[in-house]
């Protein structure tokens, strides 16, 4: 049990990529992603829900943590900028 509980506490290194940018941060295993998203966000100088974070084709979640992925040393993220709405196409005959 003591086992586990240091797994918890020890950090591991992610990267985070976007464009031709990346940031590399060490984190612990029970942060929630929430926390991650706004040091990039800050870093990649976007506003706040603007990009979305992507690990292995999976969209991660702010509420989610490393520990609900299997997120190893040295994993990428990539993040995206977030698509919203848009304007529909109207066709007048």
């Amino acid at each position: 049990m003591s086992e586990e509980r240091e797994d918890t506490k020890l950090k591991i290194n992610i990267t985070i990529k976007y464009g031709g940018e990346e940031d590399k941060i060490a984190i612990k295993r029970t942060t929630k992603f929430a926390k991650v998203f706004a040091v990039a966000e800050k870093k990649f100088e976007k506003d706040p829900g603007t990009l979305k974070f992507v690990l292995n084709g999976d969209r991660l979640r702010p509420e989610e943590t490393l520990g609900d992925h299997d997120i190893e040393e040295d994993d990428i993220i990539y993040a995206l900028l977030e698509q919203r709405g848009g304007v529909p196409c109207l066709i007048f005959a």
